[in-house]
């Protein structure tokens, strides 16, 4: 008869939300079983923002030898070595993953179980030849990338995150499929390192976010070279490695074929769901994954869901997110409620573009009566002496001047919009903003001088200048 285990908390998944829900755990001293099937850190450490921030990086710097002599400085065409550049992505990964290693959290008192884990009845799991009851589960399976049904698809060679960082050889002409964020952070990493790239997207490209603002990341990918084929449908895929063909159908109707070198699939993602035998939990799931309630609780009163799986944005500091709300609700009985209105969210393409609350659209689709406050990059002296002027910090503010939302575009927005989600996940005002000290000079001063300009309208009426003028004069 198979052991069974009794830890006061069962976590399925050691991804990022996972983690930090079994070291949390375990440093109040709470049993914890993790159970996880692959690679420990899961898809962030070993195929998503670990591994595609160092080729982004890597891509930077090629950039910056070409755009040198701008600066006064010559260093002539970059030389990429690209198994160069993938030792340089190993290492960031193994850098990191003893972070996340069994050896540390087994060090933390965590028992791991590298195994499956499959549902037997609502308050059971099967892994590795054991039985697991625990008091309570978290289910943290994540996502994986998805696979469009795309007439040759299966038949046709093709790339995902899961896979593309294991490409010692530069493709020569990579095409992409899907102009999302990953689709257009890889677009422009791969072309800086001297692929030529296609990215082929249905609608808009990074179509989810304020198009003001995407439009400033979309034009520097165009400069940088990068084709980028919006409101074209992919109808047929086939070849063999190193010679792809896409039957592409363009908004213009004129079907044709494209021919590339590799082939990267960036249409989305799917949730791990199977194997995990839901239906013998009695936990209610559908395509975009686990239900849950604003509490992250599934329809078994046993078991929570967070992230990528929990149906939601599928971000890793979602994740995270989600992991601290629901230690408060299990070490500590307090009543937890999600709100994704607070949540940022960056696309690392250079410039970068970063949001947090409600966009301008959002603000008006919900009937707010909002203002638009904006501050340009090339009115910031720091990005002037960077030359990186390009972009706006766009502030969307609603009565008494509450910060309902902003957005980034340009270089360091994903730094910037830190101080944004601050003020948004606070509930701050324009006052908030306006009145913080800013060090001079940087780049987060656009923040600052965008809500100074919520002021300006005052400065134009008779009444207030009158004061002033009394005020100079007798005051």
């Amino acid at each position: 008869m198979a052991e069974i285990l009794t830890p006061d908390i069962c976590v399925i998944g050691a991804g990022s939300g996972g983690l930090i829900t079994a070291a949390a755990a375990a440093a109040f001293g709470v049993p914890v079983v993790l159970v996880e099937r692959g690679k420990m850190g899961g898809d962030c450490l070993n195929y998503g923002c670990v591994p595609s921030k160092a080729l982004i990086a890597a891509g930077k710097h090629a950039a910056a030898i070409r755009e040198a002599p701008a600066f006064g400085v010559s260093a002539g065409d970059p030389l990429v070595d690209f198994p160069a550049v993938k030792d340089h992505v190993d290492a960031v990964i193994a850098a990191i993953a003893p972070n996340d290693s069994v050896e540390r959290f087994e060090g933390l008192g965590v028992t791991v179980i590298k195994a499956d884990a499959t549902f037997v009845d609502p308050r059971t799991i099967s892994a590795g030849g054991q039985l697991i009851r625990p008091r309570r589960f978290v289910i943290a399976t994540g996502s994986s990338a998805l696979v469009p049904p795309i007439d040759g698809i299966g038949a046709t060679p093709y790339l995902t995150n899961e896979t593309v960082f294991g490409l010692r050889e530069r493709p020569d002409h990579l095409l992409i499929i899907g102009g999302g964020p990953i689709g257009m952070e890889m677009a422009q990493a791969h072309r800086r390192l001297g692929s030529r790239v296609t990215v082929v997207e249905g609608s808009k490209a990074l179509g989810r976010d304020d198009p003001e603002l995407t439009e400033v990341a979309i034009a520097a990918l165009r400069r940088d070279g990068v084709t980028i084929m919006e409101n074209t449908k992919v109808v047929r895929a086939e070849g063999q490695d190193g010679a792809i063909r896409l039957t592409i159908d363009p908004a213009d109707g004129d079907r044709r074929t494209i021919e590339g070198s590799h082939l990267l699939l960036a249409v989305g993602r799917s949730p791990n769901l199977d194997g995990l035998g839901l239906e013998a939990a009695g936990i209610a799931y559908d395509k975009r994954g686990i239900t849950v309630g604003a509490d992250l609780r599934t329809s078994n009163r046993r078991a929570y869901a967070i992230g990528d799986i929990a149906g939601g944005p599928q971000f890793t500091h979602v994740a995270n997110y989600h992991a601290g709300l629901v230690m408060r609700a299990l070490l500590f009985r307090l009543p937890v409620r999600t709100n994704h209105d607070i949540l940022p969210h960056v696309t690392f393409t250079d410039p970068e573009v970063g949001q947090v609350g409600l966009t301008e659209a959002q603000a008006k689709e919900r009937g707010l009566t909002v203002e638009i406050l904006r501050w340009p990059y090339a009115e910031n002296d720091r990005a002037q002496a960077e030359r990186r002027t390009e972009g706006l910090v766009k502030l969307v503010v609603c009565r008494r001047g509450k910060i309902v939302g902003a957005g980034v575009a340009g270089a360091q927005a994903g730094e910037i919009t830190n101080l944004l989600s601050l003020v948004v996940s606070r509930g701050l005002t324009v006052a908030a903003l306006r009145d913080f000290v800013s060090p001079y000079p940087t780049l987060s001063e656009i923040g600052k001088r965008a809500a100074t300009a919520y002021y300006q309208p005052y400065t134009r009426r008779p009444l207030v200048r009158r004061a002033v003028a009394f005020l100079q004069r007798f005051g």
